[in-house]
């Protein structure tokens, strides 16, 4: 009952300050497993894109996120695991007791899509966005047929600024752009090319 309250408590709050509104530009919101790979600018990037799902998806859906931030304290740790569900693999290599590709993987065969930064890190400089890291790559290598949908966040870096505990209300908007997959033969480099190129694109999209 916790975890239903706060959930709740968190889909409002993001909608009142955001007035956050979702533009599918290139594919419908469909009931399968897919991988949203999306631009990060902000701590509160997955929640905004958890938001605007529609609710049967939502539930599905689980946002992939750093466990050494959500497992720092008893509240994170609620909120991390019994709010939103996240897939927590540790960021710190040295420290890792479990390989993040096979976490994802795992949560992908059973039943669940998932929601990636496949930039690695949040993104504040000049830059659209960073160089992808190669674990995109490796899971549609590794699960060719689920759909990679890019997902651009507009706004929520000036909504929550690094830094800053208090939102400035502003209306941000997440575009969901076209499915691809790893092609037959493409190389690591390609494919991260092609879908950073597919998130550029999605940027631009209305």
């Amino acid at each position: 009952m916790a975890a239903w309250l706060l959930r709740h408590a968190i889909l409002i709050f993001a909608r009142f300050v955001t007035a956050v509104r979702p533009v599918w530009a290139g594919t419908a919101p469909l009931a399968v497993r897919r991988i949203y790979f999306a631009n990060h600018s902000s701590n509160g990037d997955f929640v905004l894109i958890w938001t605007v799902l529609p609710q049967a998806l939502r539930m599905a859906t689980r946002p992939v996120a750093g466990s050494d931030y959500w497992l720092a304290s008893p509240l994170r740790s609620f909120i991390g695991r019994a709010v939103f569900n996240a897939v927590l693999i540790d960021r710190r290599r040295e420290m890792r007791t479990e390989d993040p590709v096979a976490q994802m993987l795992a949560a992908l065969d059973q039943g669940s899509s998932l929601i990636i930064f496949p930039e690695g890190t949040r993104n504040t400089g000049a830059e659209a966005l960073l160089p992808f890291k190669t674990g995109l790559y490796h899971l549609a290598a590794a699960r060719p047929d689920i759909d990679l949908v890019p997902v651009y966040i507009r706004n929520l870096n000036r909504v929550m600024p690094k830094g800053e505990i208090i939102p400035v209300p502003l209306i941000c908007t997440v575009v969901f752009g076209e499915t691809l997959h790893l092609n037959a033969g493409e190389t690591k480099d390609d494919f991260l090319s092609r879908a950073r190129q597919s998130l550029l694109e999605t940027a631009r999209a209305s």
